[in-house]
């Protein structure tokens, strides 16, 4: 936890003290950072500002804080990650590794090898936690726009060419593509990784008649979450 990241309503323009009372928030606190009054500690504002404040006290139940200076946020990367749903442990490690690296928006959508169970998954109503530790963990407040998609085809057809123009291409991760991914782009693009197992051949066709690109990264499989990863460093370096 690199800052603490407060909702807006537990800010108050009164008196311009704002109390931390999240119970994981406190315990890592207490933990890890063993906090008196004077020090200062880094909050953001979800989707606001970030700031260094000053701690006025300190206990169990509570932690107040007094806002001293504004700080940067860090920038984002310039990417819409679009992504097969993958297995419930591995969408909290996905979602969570994509807001700490800068993602501006995230869509999770049905393929073929996506089991239709996962889609019923209770992680799915979580994802705004898995947002929240990714936040705190790059000491970013805006979280990326996330939107899902149970339907492959008509996602492909009626909502994919809406983000993709020369300026903004979309890059297919697959394995067996002529084509190398690009590698420290200066642009904005989408980028579009499989499930495990990847697309099939009717997909991979489908998207490349709808305007997208398919790249390879060589001769080696990688698992979804490596992936993601990976690209993300190859094409932002």
């Amino acid at each position: 936890m690199n800052i603490v990241l407060l909702e807006p309503d537990q800010i108050t323009t009164t008196d311009d003290v704002w109390q931390i009372e999240n119970p994981r928030q406190l315990q890592h606190l207490r933990q890890h950072i063993q906090l008196n009054c004077g020090d200062t500690l880094k909050v953001g504002v979800r989707n606001g500002q970030r700031y260094l404040t000053e701690v006025i006290s300190v206990s169990e139940q509570q932690i107040r804080i007094r806002p001293i200076q504004l700080e940067a946020i860090p920038e984002k990367l310039p990417v819409h990650l679009i992504l097969a749903l993958p297995r419930p442990k591995v969408l909290r490690r996905i979602i969570m590794d994509a807001v700490t690296l800068g993602v501006e928006r995230i869509s999770l959508i049905h393929s073929y090898r996506v089991d239709k169970s996962y889609w019923q998954t209770p992680f799915l109503q979580q994802l705004n936690d898995y947002v929240t530790l990714g936040l705190e963990q790059a000491g970013d407040t805006i979280a990326p726009e996330i939107q899902l998609y149970k339907r492959f085809k008509p996602f492909v057809e009626d909502v994919l060419p809406t983000f993709i123009s020369d300026q903004k291409p979309a890059y297919v991760a697959h394995p067996y593509a002529e084509q190398q991914m690009p590698h420290a782009i200066q642009h904005s693009c989408s980028l579009i990784v499989g499930p495990e197992g990847g697309f099939i051949p009717y997909e991979v066709d489908l998207l490349k008649k709808n305007g997208c690109q398919a790249m390879s990264l060589g001769n080696r499989i990688l698992r979804t979450e490596t992936a993601v990863s990976h690209i993300l460093g190859r094409l932002f370096i």
